[in-house]
């Protein structure tokens, strides 16, 4: 089991069932929902640089 950070809310998500991931880069990066894998496909640099944010408002 592989643990992984969830870039935009900073939750630990196992990366081998994981149901939300996205490339970026050339990295993959995976998330505890969809809501996370949209915040970050919509702007991956502000969460790369300022760390995770907690979950998304919508």
């Amino acid at each position: 089991m592989h643990k992984e950070i969830d870039p935009v809310c900073g939750m630990e998500v196992n990366s081998s069932t994981a149901k939300y991931k996205t490339l970026y880069k050339g990295k993959a990066y995976y998330f505890c929902s969809p809501a996370c894998k949209e915040a970050f496909e919509k702007n991956p640099e502000y969460y790369l640089k300022h760390g995770p944010q907690g979950m998304p408002h919508h």
